[in-house]
């Protein structure tokens, strides 16, 4: 018998292999799907709001609490909220949209294990100390220089330097031990 929709969120903080995150997306990425790109009229803005939505759940799993609603509710609600977010952005940096093919299933699985490393990664991220964290999110996520980084954080480019190479080689580890192919 397949696991209850709480049962697989109560699992998550302790889901490394990403199983339980992917049968939640497989129940509920098409639905959040829908309704992001109903709401916003962008396939690809609708995207990472589900992208977001799951990353978002399986960050703040604990917080999830069954006797307040379900978690098909939660979930919905959280993609509510990541709607509004793109909203306002796209208000302050209109696109273009461009309406997409339907996907096939095989795009749907690539789709589905690429939103699964990401979330593992992020897992992996968790890990690493607040220092060694920043400079990757700030490098990485961010598109800063080492340089940039030392001027906004006020602190040496040689201890950025350092704290980068360090962290790189942490996530290696880590990476590695939870099994993730890259």
């Amino acid at each position: 018998m397949a696991p209850s929709d709480a049962t697989l969120v109560e699992r998550l903080p302790r889901d490394d292999s990403g199983d339980e995150l992917r049968e939640l997306y497989r129940r509920y990425s098409g639905q959040l799907f829908g309704f992001a790109c109903n709401a916003l009229g962008d396939r690809g803005l609708a995207e990472e709001v589900v992208q977001d939505v799951f990353a978002r759940a399986w960050r703040h799993a604990g917080e999830y609490d069954p006797q307040r609603a379900s978690v098909r509710t939660w979930l919905f609600s959280i993609a509510r909220n990541r709607v509004v977010d793109a909203r306002r952005r796209a208000a302050v940096r209109p696109g273009v949209t461009v309406e997409a093919e339907p996907e096939s299933p095989a795009e749907l699985d690539r789709e589905l294990e690429q939103s699964v490393l990401r979330w593992q990664i992020a897992a992996a991220l968790a890990r690493l100390s607040p220092e060694h964290r920043e400079v990757i999110r700030l490098a990485h996520y961010g598109g800063m220089t080492l340089r940039e980084i030392a001027e906004r954080k006020g602190i040496p480019l040689g201890t950025v330097k350092s704290r980068t190479s360090y962290a790189l080689r942490s996530l290696r580890l880590i990476l590695d031990e939870m099994e993730v192919a890259g």
